[in-house]
């Protein structure tokens, strides 16, 4: 039996909903995909307000993804303090940040060569 093949399009979607159905802030979709040399095609990157709030992000995000999808992170690291988490679906990478880590790290301005789309909450 082989596994169904979802679009990068449906991933990003059930990831976004993983994230406003924990409030998740400030999402943004980063498209990578006329950059050079990048390690994936999007990033999605958002905010928490604590660790326990990106702690409750992350779980939404893997809990939706293998409930809607049948899929799960590659590769998951920042759990640990939940400052910033990454979870790299390789396609898709999502950050998921506390507001003034982001802030420091500003990787938005990084990509800045990214087409940036703002979502809103659902």
């Amino acid at each position: 039996m082989t596994k169904k093949q979802v679009s990068t399009d449906d991933l990003i979607a059930v990831i976004i909903k993983g994230i406003d159905d924990v409030k998740g802030e400030d999402i943004q979709l980063l498209d990578l995909r006329e950059i050079e040399n990048t390690v994936c095609d999007y990033f999605v990157i958002c905010s928490g307000n604590s660790n326990t709030q990106v702690n409750a992000i992350s779980g939404s995000i893997q809990k939706i993804v293998s409930k809607e999808i049948k899929d799960k992170p590659w590769h998951i690291e920042g759990q640990g303090n939940s400052e910033w988490v990454l979870m790299d679906y390789v396609n898709v990478v999502v950050h998921i940040f506390q507001k003034q880590v982001r802030d420091f790290y500003d990787i938005e301005s990084l990509w800045g060569d990214a087409k940036i789309t703002e979502i809103n909450p659902i």
